[in-house]
């Protein structure tokens, strides 16, 4: 009998959720995605500290070139959260990783530009693919995110399961949420059966999983983001992985159009969605500094 995650792949590409380049390659995801807070954590290993660079836009890139030689298909590279109510800056930012990964050889078609899907973030993509650079949508937590991202034509969204269920669970007062009342799940069905019904090519990339019983729930989602640790679980347990999600069972629900007045307004509705992506922008920003201050301290270090 296959293991869960050899049967997952059947119906979904899985794509590893760090920036641990040995995890990445011992689990040889399609692609692999990465965030300031995953990169703090890498750059604190030794094995990596050929990679830190003074200038970050250098280093996120030179992570995500060693990361490309471990999967088939693309990285994300995160611009800068405090760009993410900047559109023109965050599009420059944009450009400039996809200049350095271009001048190191990499094509733009195996990178992924994250941006936070605010309003600006949003049409700081959708200007981004207009240009050929493909951008995957983070801190996704409402439906208004997901419906914005898909009329602006971007190629993936992320939205986060877990942080979603976290919050239910805190605001619940819970150690626990049934799978069959999981929020977090159901944010990306409902997102997932809304994209397939109208046509929209934008892919859906479930991520940011607390436990294997919320992944396979979504098993047939375009793409699914997973941590070292859940794939560990996922490889070490034999099992067959039902397919739940798929376009043909897409029920009909009405498409909307959001304008920004309106996006601000249903996005706000939402309180846990306003908090977790103020949160979520927050906690990058927080992360970056400190891998900022954590390159410098070691520059300032004399050689040996």
């Amino acid at each position: 009998m296959p293991s869960l995650l050899e049967s997952l792949r059947k119906h979904s590409l899985v794509v590893a959720d760090s920036g641990d380049i040995d995890a990445v390659a011992r689990w040889k995801p399609q692609d692999a995605t990465t965030n300031p807070s995953l990169l703090l954590s890498a750059s604190q290993d030794a094995r990596y500290r050929h990679l830190l660079d003074a200038d970050m836009d250098r280093m996120f890139v030179n992570f995500g070139r060693e990361i490309l030689r471990h999967v088939a298909g693309r990285v994300s590279t995160e611009v800068d959260a405090r760009l993410s109510f900047d559109v023109e800056r965050s599009v420059q930012k944009a450009r400039k990783f996809i200049e350095l990964y271009e001048h190191a050889g990499v094509s733009r078609e195996r990178v992924l530009i994250k941006l936070a899907s605010t309003w600006e973030g949003i049409r700081a993509a959708e200007k981004l693919e207009r240009e050929g650079i493909h951008c995957n949508m983070t801190l996704l937590f409402s439906f208004a995110q997901a419906a914005a991202c898909a009329d602006a034509g971007v190629t993936l969204i992320s939205p986060f399961v877990g942080r979603i269920y976290d919050w239910h669970k805190q605001a619940r007062k819970v150690d626990d949420i049934p799978l069959q009342e999981d929020p977090g799940v159901a944010s990306v069905v409902r997102i997932y059966n809304y994209y397939k019904r109208h046509g929209y090519q934008t892919q859906v990339m479930g991520a940011s999983f607390r436990k294997i019983g919320q992944i396979l729930a979504l098993a047939g989602c375009d793409l699914l983001t997973i941590a070292p640790d859940l794939l560990e679980q996922l490889s070490s347990t034999q099992g067959e992985v039902q397919r739940r999600l798929s376009p043909q069972t897409a029920p009909d629900v009405k498409k909307i159009h959001l304008d920004e007045k309106t996006f601000r307004w249903e996005h706000n509705q939402d309180a846990m969605a306003s908090d977790k992506l103020a949160e979520g922008i927050r906690k990058f920003d927080a992360d970056a500094r400190k891998l900022e201050k954590l390159v410098a301290s070691l520059a300032a270090v004399p050689a040996k």
